[in-house]
């Protein structure tokens, strides 16, 4: 994990425009669910959610950029009015790179919440590196901060409620 004092923490996490976040290990626990059918499904946390909605009335945009091709995430990111949801995306980085230059922002002023290794070159680009606590060796490595909660168990919270606090701060 890279160091950052609390401070320096906050402070960057007080200029954040858009907050990252992958679905898999980071929203969910993980674990997916099957069907007798084949349909896939997984399980979302409502604390998340609430803090994706404060974060938003703080002023962050938020984006949802997965690998996976659950219709299911789209419909979570649709509930909570998520401003980005990209489904089956192989390369993060440049989609993420995209956002930004849509919203007109720079990578800085980003902040990516990664459980993995297909996480690793957004992790190492953005401003704001996060993990989640039951993330790889290598998601954690790259990290500015690492959540007390795991994946899908509150973790995304954890983050939205630091950064309202950070930006109320300001």
């Amino acid at each position: 994990m890279s160091t950052l004092s609390e401070q320096q923490f906050m402070e960057r996490l007080a200029g954040l425009r858009l907050l990252s976040l992958d679905t898999d290990g980071v929203l969910t626990d993980g674990g997916l669910y099957y069907t007798d059918d084949g349909d896939e499904l997984r399980k979302f946390n409502v604390k998340d959610g609430m803090g994706i909605k404060r974060a938003q009335k703080a002023g962050v945009k938020i984006a949802i950029i997965t690998a996976s091709l659950t219709p299911s995430i789209a419909h979570r990111g649709q509930r909570l009015g998520v401003d980005y949801v990209q489904l089956e995306c192989e390369n993060k980085l440049a989609s993420l790179v995209e956002i930004c230059d849509s919203l007109g922002i720079d990578l800085d002023q980003v902040g990516h919440v990664g459980d993995d290794l297909n996480d690793l070159p957004v992790l190492e680009a953005v401003g704001c590196p996060m993990s989640v606590a039951d993330a790889t060796v290598e998601a954690i490595s790259a990290a500015v901060y690492v959540t007390k909660k795991k994946g899908g168990e509150g973790a995304v919270r954890e983050i939205c409620d630091l950064i309202v606090t950070a930006k109320n701060a300001v």
